[in-house]
């Protein structure tokens, strides 16, 4: 009677130990896939042929749709088979196993009871009925359990129901009248009945222990399937996954990474030098156009390049012509300081000799001479005359900026004191009047061209004085806003003729005169040489056309920075500045 409980404990256990097969999660494959994911891009390739193929970005998200796809639709696979193979498990573990387990104990309780009743008939000891009562309670309590465990399965319950029969065959007519008979001291019926009858329970027990080995072993077989099915889609899915990824790679790699790596490597070599490589144009659609923005912008840049070039062989011929010119102007002007050698001295000599032997003819033969010969000599001295003057001014006009260039630190009121002085002669001849500021600033300039501007201008004031009255000249220093910025403002007015506002900027042309050489002499370089002598300091002179009456002349010179202060000989040789040229 031992042997089949032996039986049925091992085979409860072996399930048992195979229960976690059952339960053991199914890897997702999702997290296989995710690594081609990343290579979406690989299915841009080089379709299209234009801009109106696909663009990387298209080709990202129709890979990651079908990925996509592909997930939930493995997810979807792979969950059908796990619940499958979980379903399984659980009827095996959860169904099939505790019936045994509760068919074994309901054995057990029947054999206790029979072992029960077959004891106290033998030897009417009452004490031996506690198996008995002990597996009554016990077969009730497998048999509720058995009935629910595996109420799906028809043919369980069928011989749970076969089985209850025959023990209440068992009980009711031998069991309960044997202990009936025994208490009542009567005469219990035949063991042997008893035993056929309880036969009958084996039989029906042995009945359901092999339907219930049967389910078993199918619940067994369903499983493996089950688990081995499950083993295959998931496999299958780790190769699907891995040969996307390796697909996706490839498209990635012809269809983005090398067109890229072209365009990076053409790029390169456009950077180096080599700018008639062309820039490749393929790939995806944004992947064209970016090759074709760089190459738009190679050719760009080589069309700049080239023009830059020409440009350069031209700046190049240009210098060379200005190098030759420069080297035409330096001769030009040895010519021109050896022209004015000879005119400061060869030309004026024979307009002395000239000049001096009419002078002698007219003092020696002067008695001889009518009044018209007298009148011809004197045009012809005057002549001579004006003609050194000509040439004195011209001389004194081509050396601003040229021989005299001074640049140092001039206080301009001692150039004005060594104008005044050169004029002194003029101012008393005319009772002039000068008035002047007391303090005037220093500037960054040449004293003889300073000097020569104040003597010119104060001349030219002094000289065009209007008939009748006495000249007055004022030289005053401008603030406020009659200033510029960086500049100092001078101005020179007086009470004479004036000058109309139409000829302003007429008299600083050279040689122009408004005036016969009879009424007013003069040659006409005064004030031109005055605007050349500001000029040249950097400032610039006008006409004030608003101030009535007389004339108003201003001019500007830059004011001296702090770190332009030079030292130099602050005084000039009076007598290298001529009296006034106008």
């Amino acid at each position: 009677m031992e042997h089949p409980l032996v039986n049925a404990r091992e085979r409860t256990e072996t399930p048992d130990a195979e229960t976690p097969d059952a339960e053991t999660p199914v890897t997702e494959p999702p997290a296989a896939g995710a690594a081609p994911a990343g290579a979406a891009p690989a299915g841009s390739g080089d379709g299209g042929s234009g801009h109106g193929g696909p663009s990387l970005r298209a080709w990202l998200t129709t890979v990651l749709a079908v990925l996509a796809l592909m997930v939930v639709g493995t997810g979807m696979v792979g969950a059908a088979l796990l619940s499958n193979t979980t379903e399984a498990g659980n009827r095996l573990v959860d169904g099939i196993l505790p019936a045994q387990r509760d068919a074994l104990r309901l054995e057990a309780a029947l054999l206790d009871q029979e072992t029960g009743v077959r004891g106290y008939l033998l030897a009417r000891d009452p004490a031996l009925l506690d198996p008995y009562d002990r597996g009554l309670e016990s077969g009730r309590e497998a048999s509720r359990r058995l009935s629910g465990v595996l109420d799906d399965d028809g043919g369980v319950r069928d011989d749970l129901v076969a089985v209850q029969d025959a023990v209440r065959v068992w009980q009711d007519e031998f069991a309960t009248p044997a202990i009936a008979a025994v208490r009542g001291g009567g005469e219990p019926p035949s063991v042997q009945v008893g035993k056929e009858k309880f036969d009958a329970v084996r039989v029906r027990l042995a009945e359901q222990q092999a339907r219930l080995d049967r389910v078993q072993t199918d619940a067994r077989t369903t499983f493996g399937e089950a688990r081995t099915e499950r083993d295959r889609v998931l496999l299958a899915m780790v190769v699907l996954f891995l040969l996307a990824g390796a697909c996706l790679g490839f498209l990635l790699h012809v269809g983005v990474l090398r067109p890229l790596s072209l365009v990076r490597s053409a790029s390169q070599r456009v950077a180096d030098g080599a700018f008639d490589e062309e820039i490749p144009v393929r790939g995806p659609a944004d992947l064209r156009s970016l090759a074709e923005a760089v190459e738009a912008m190679r050719r760009r840049t080589v069309t700049e390049l080239t023009a830059s070039q020409l440009n350069e062989r031209e700046l190049n011929r240009t210098a060379a012509e200005l190098d030759a010119q420069a080297g035409e102007l330096r001769r030009s002007n040895a010519e021109l300081e050896q022209f004015a050698y000879v005119a400061s001295h060869d030309l004026q000599e024979p307009l002395r000799k000239v000049a001096s032997f009419c002078q002698l003819l007219e003092k020696r033969y002067g008695e001889q001479l009518d009044e018209r010969g007298t009148q011809y000599i004197a045009f012809a001295v005057d002549g001579a005359k004006r003609m050194q003057v000509l040439i004195n001014d011209l001389l004194a006009f081509s050396r601003v900026g040229r021989v005299q260039d001074a640049r140092e630190t001039v206080a301009l009121d001692s150039t004005l004191d060594r104008a005044m002085r050169n004029l002194a002669a003029a101012v008393e001849e005319h009772s002039a009047e000068v008035t002047r500021p007391e303090r005037l600033p220093e500037v960054l300039g040449d004293p003889t061209l300073l000097t020569m501007l104040w003597q010119n201008l104060v001349a030219n004031a002094v000289k065009f004085h209007s008939p009748g009255l006495v000249p007055h000249v004022e030289v005053s220093l401008l603030e406020g806003d009659a200033t510029e910025p960086g500049f100092h403002t001078f101005a020179v007015t007086d009470n004479g003729i004036g000058i109309p506002a139409e000829f302003a900027e007429k008299v600083f042309v050279i040689f122009q005169r408004l005036h016969a050489r009879e009424t007013y002499g003069g040659t006409g370089i005064g004030l031109s040489l005055c605007k050349k002598i500001v000029e040249h300091s950097g400032g610039r002179i006008w006409i004030d056309t608003a101030h009535a009456p007389g004339t108003r002349i201003l001019f500007t010179l830059p004011v001296l920075a702090a770190d332009e202060v030079v030292t130099g000989p602050s005084s000039a040789p009076e007598s290298a500045v001529d009296e006034g040229t106008n």
